[in-house]
């Protein structure tokens, strides 16, 4: 079987095929022939703007020479001192940051002062001045030739860190009249030149450099490699004594592919529609991305706020309930769909506040209420119970800015308030046994205390007896006499009353309600007490109270027993045989001023004993610690924890001479 052959080709069609083929070679010569052409006048470009930038930039550093000179100059005008000449020249280093070092020598080149830069470590402090000095001769003999500033080449000073640095020294000469009476000498460093005496777009965008005439590099500055081709151009700057060579590099890359405006136009079209078309794409997966991420955001968002025990609740500027959380449902017994609308009154307001409620969000809404400050408030559940909750409010600010409503976070503080309550009973409870700790410790001396009175009143009823016995023989003497003795059974009688009585108040009395109370009111419950101890040891007590002094608002038995703890301790610390005086001295005083809108009075209550040990201060008022074998470590505690409940503090101080103050404070009642 035989296979057909394809039909040949007419002639038309090889020649159209080969006249297009050669159109296209042409067309893409042409187009290759336009770039390369373009590539070219835009390299030639480059690097006459290259030489231009270098030019100008040996022109900045001579200029800038010639004025650093003029400035040198200036420092002789005053026919300076040593020691002002180097003020001035200090002041002229603070100014240019190029030059390290300024000398100023006589016609011998004998140093008069130098002054390194402020801005750097001295350069010739690793390598002496005094092995450099062929380069500050050859400069200053050219100096002396010319009659002007003179330069020397540069030369490289190694450094302590294991660097170094390239400089060039200037000579100036100084003359009075014909004759040189001495030299300035300025110490560049070249890489400080480039830095700071060259425009900053020129070192933005090129790297210069001082070379050599053989291409070594001296100083470098200027931008890193930012392509792959570099054009260069050098310069050479004649100065007085010698030569330097500024090189100037640029790293671009290669020319345009497309120079030619209308091939870069059609190409660009081109590119720009398969670009669009890439950027919808890009765009779309972006898109759907981001819709992604939103929706798991906007997932654990969800999550979190449904897995919250804190209520969260939003609301509108005109007071809808706009959001709630299941933990704010669940607190307060509502579904979402009954508390969602709603504005003033809620449903969980109880029925007798909703008034002074609606009047704090009024108060809220026209900006009066602290912004993040919280509030303790009650609210009710659906079926009737009430409960405390903790409000705290923020403002809600949309993406523009512009505030929309209100987010509030609400605690159940149920829990909170019965810990505190159990707190509270146990710090009575505390305090009951610090009482009657210290009525036990008192026992012993009520036996004694007790003795005088009810001896006295046995003797005078025994005295009554008798003259009752005796008769009627002096009728009114006896009457008079008798009157006498039943008085002083009475009066001891009293005595040992009070005595009780004093003790028995102290340990039964519970009221813990805040009332305003006179300082001498507190003083007098607790001296009975204090007098049984003071008697037994010896210790003299006075009180002093300021005149005028307003009443106290405070709990009176917990003040009272903070009184006595303090004073027992006081005159405990003063039971020793080398303490020869004891006295007791408890004060009373206002504070001047006021804080936290408050005004205080001030208690103090002082011994001169031995004073407190360095090594006890640090632990005085931690519980359960006591320097006494018998003490429960309580007291100061306890002390303490009673005086910052009343919003107050207490503290210590050494007393003058000798001993030991302690001193607390309490609001001052507003009812006088």
């Amino acid at each position: 079987m035989k296979t057909a052959l394809p039909a040949p080709r007419p002639p038309s069609t090889l020649r159209r095929n080969a006249l297009w083929s050669a159109l296209l070679l042409l067309v893409v010569a042409l187009l290759a022939m336009l770039v390369w052409l373009a590539g070219i006048y835009e390299a030639n470009q480059v690097q006459i703007r290259l030489e231009r930038d270098v030019a100008e930039a040996v022109s900045d550093i001579r200029a800038a020479f010639v004025r650093n000179a003029q400035g040198l100059q200036a420092l002789q005008y005053s026919d300076p001192t040593p020691n002002s000449w180097a003020i001035e020249a200090a002041s002229f280093l603070h100014e240019h940051r190029e030059i390290v070092r300024v000398e100023w020598r006589d016609s011998a080149l004998r140093p008069l002062s130098q002054v390194d830069t402020p801005f750097r470590t001295p350069v010739f402090d690793h390598v002496g001045r005094a092995e450099l000095q062929s380069e500050v001769v050859l400069a200053c003999a050219n100096a002396r030739r010319v009659s002007g500033p003179a330069y020397a080449s540069s030369y490289f000073v190694p450094l302590s860190d294991g660097l170094g640095v390239e400089v060039m020294e200037l000579c100036l000469p100084l003359q009075k009249g014909s004759k040189v009476s001495g030299y300035l000498i300025a110490t560049y460093a070249l890489q400080e030149v480039l830095t700071g005496l060259l425009a900053r777009p020129i070192t933005r965008n090129n790297e210069i450099s001082f070379t050599e005439g053989d291409g070594t590099r001296l100083a470098l500055f200027g931008a890193g490699r930012r392509g792959s081709r570099v054009f260069s151009a050098h310069q050479l700057m004649d100065l007085p004594g010698t030569t330097l060579v500024l090189r100037m590099d640029s790293w671009r890359a290669a020319p345009d592919l497309f120079p030619n405006v209308l091939t870069a136009l059609v190409t660009a079209m081109s590119i720009a529609l398969v670009s669009v078309v890439a950027l919808l794409g890009k765009d779309m997966r972006r898109r759907f991305k981001a819709e992604s991420e939103l929706a798991d955001v906007l997932a654990f968002r969800k999550a979190m706020e449904d897995s919250l025990v804190t209520g969260l609740r939003a609301r509108d500027l005109q007071g809808h309930t706009t959001y709630v959380n299941p933990a704010f449902c669940q607190m307060v017994g509502f579904s979402a769909d009954e508390l969602l609308g709603h504005s003033a009154p809620a449903p969980y307001w109880p029925p007798e506040s909703g008034e002074e409620y609606r009047q704090y969000e009024l108060s809220r809404q026209a900006g009066r209420a602290p912004p993040r400050e919280g509030y303790e408030s009650i609210y009710q559940r659906k079926d009737g119970s009430r409960f405390p909750v903790l409000v705290i409010e923020a403002a809600l600010i949309n993406a523009q800015g512009v505030q929309t409503g209100w987010m509030s976070a609400l605690l159940d503080i149920s829990e909170q308030r019965r810990v505190e309550e159990l707190s509270r009973a146990g710090q009575e409870r505390l305090q009951a046994t610090a009482r009657l700790a210290t009525v036990g410790e008192m026992a012993s001396l009520l036996s004694h205390e007790l003795n005088q009175p009810l001896a006295a009143i046995s003797g005078y009823a025994a005295g009554s007896l008798n003259l009752l016995r005796d008769g009627p023989q002096g009728a009114l003497e006896f009457s008079a006499e008798l009157t006498l003795a039943m008085q002083r059974i009475a009066e001891q009688a009293e005595r040992a009353g009070k005595v009780i009585k004093s003790v028995h108040d102290y340990v039964r009395r519970r009221d813990q309600v805040r009332q305003a109370v006179a300082p001498q009111a507190l003083l007098d419950a607790i001296l009975p007490l204090v007098h049984l101890q003071a008697r037994q040891l010896a210790v003299r007590v006075q009180t002093e109270i300021e005149p005028g002094v307003p009443p106290v608002l405070c709990d009176r038995t917990m003040v009272e027993q903070v009184l006595l703890n303090l004073a027992r301790n006081a005159m405990q610390a003063m039971d020793g045989p080398q303490i020869k005086e004891r006295c007791l001295t408890i004060r009373v005083r206002a504070l001047k001023g006021s804080r936290a809108g408050k005004n205080w009075l001030e208690f103090s209550v002082a011994d001169l004993g031995q004073g407190i040990a360095p090594d006890v201060r640090e632990q005085l008022f931690n519980p359960f610690f006591t320097t006494k074998a018998e003490g429960m470590g309580l007291g100061l505690s306890l002390c303490r924890t009673v005086v910052e409940q009343h919003g107050g503090a207490l503290e210590f101080a050494a007393n003058r001479p000798q001993g030991t103050v302690f001193l607390f404070t309490l609001p001052a009642s507003a009812v006088a």
